[in-house]
């Protein structure tokens, strides 16, 4: 009885690092920083990412049992764009938008390409990028941190009914003597009032009344589990943030004081979160080393260029989407040289001679004189 041959095509040799493996880790990392985010708005900022979270799964589920979509709750993909998500909107943003921004992470962001692996787009920053286009005004209203009494109250804009008008924002800060706060990011403090928050509490977040997000120091260590775990790769939030920092050092030394300094570049808004887990995203970036430094090196160019000349004070979500749709083109003219054929190509440039059009190599010859002779040689026909 002969054996079963079993051929697969490649590749061959896999890595023992499975989807879920990786994904489950990225999760993993990303407790602390909501955690941390929780402990600085309290009840709005938990109930929001909780919200888009099970706005994400529920729209995968949905798609993927009626859809036949790859993919399944149980590869942490969803999990992964709702919480990124939940972390990207303002602690105060209404619940229902933020279901919204949820569902259409998954539904335009991946569902549209095929399910996990086959988006162009990270999901989570087109769900962000649709809810900023359809929302304006409430995605771009923040509330200060460590407001007293956070944990046993919402922002009153969070239980905000679907369509309706979110309740008033600013006259509640009011009753705090908090209400030059409202909506006032260090990124929209610079751009429109001119004014520079300090280094320290940008780098922390620690400083009360201050509208920022998750703390830059924070990311950066789960990003260094992350990258020394082997589960992302080191080479891209290294470019970003190479490249982001040297365009802002170039513009602050040529152009003078009006230009904030680099370090206020690198951890104002949300280019350190961006670099470290969105833009990252396997399926949306390029897998060649050189693709990756070019990536990475146009993402924080143009974060810090939209930031400067553009109308918007953040810019690291369209620099990241443009980039995305760049990668197939980043990876087509990156692709690395096979073995021997650039030796091959240096041996042809150094030779001291030119081969003649017509000549041939010895095999041919003989392959051409074999074959003369067999039709010479051959019996003719009766």
């Amino acid at each position: 009885m002969s054996a079963l041959t079993e051929i697969r095509s490649a590749p061959h040799i896999k890595s023992p690092r499975s989807v879920e493996q990786i994904m489950r880790n990225v999760v993993f990392s990303l407790l602390p920083v909501c955690a941390f985010f929780v402990y600085q708005y309290g009840l709005s900022a938990a109930a929001s990412i909780l919200v888009v979270t099970a706005a994400c799964l529920l729209t995968e589920r949905l798609f993927v049992r009626l859809g036949g979509q790859a993919g399944d709750l149980s590869d942490y993909s969803a999990t992964i764009t709702g919480v990124l998500l939940g972390l990207t909107l303002p602690p105060g943003f209404p619940l229902w938008m933020g279901f919204v921004a949820g569902f259409t992470a998954i539904a335009l962001g991946k569902a549209l390409f095929g399910g996990i692996g086959f988006n162009v787009f990270n999901p989570a920053l087109v769900g962000r990028a649709f809810v900023q286009a359809a929302f304006p005004a409430a995605i771009a209203t923040y509330t200060p941190s460590f407001l007293p009494g956070r944990f046993t109250e919402f922002i009153p804009s969070s239980l905000a009914w679907p369509l309706m008008a979110p309740a008033d924002t600013a006259a509640w800060l009011k009753g705090m003597q908090l209400d030059a706060w409202t909506g006032a990011t260090p990124l929209a403090k610079w751009k429109f009032e001119g004014t520079l928050t300090d280094a320290g509490d940008l780098l922390t977040s620690l400083a009360g009344h201050m509208a920022v997000g998750p703390s830059p120091a924070l990311i950066l260590l789960c990003g260094a589990y992350l990258a020394l775990r082997r589960f992302m790769d080191w080479r891209i939030p290294a470019a970003i943030l190479g490249s982001a920092g040297l365009t802002a050092w170039l513009i602050y030394a040529i152009g003078g004081p009006k230009y904030p300094d680099p370090f206020f570049m690198l951890f104002s808004g949300g280019l350190i979160l961006g670099a470290v887990y969105m833009a990252t995203d396997m399926a949306t970036s390029p897998v060649t080393p050189r693709g990756m430094w070019v990536y990475g090196g146009l993402i924080g160019v143009l974060t810090v260029m939209i930031r400067y000349y553009g109308g918007l004070p953040e810019g690291v979500m369209y620099a990241i989407l443009i980039a995305n749709a760049a990668t197939p083109l980043i990876e087509q003219i990156t692709q690395p040289t096979p073995f021997g054929k650039g030796a091959s190509i240096r041996a042809g440039r150094s030779a001291s001679y030119t081969l003649h059009p017509d000549y041939i190599s010895r095999e041919e010859a003989a392959a051409k004189t074999s074959k003369k002779r067999f039709f010479k040689n051959k019996p003719k026909k009766p």
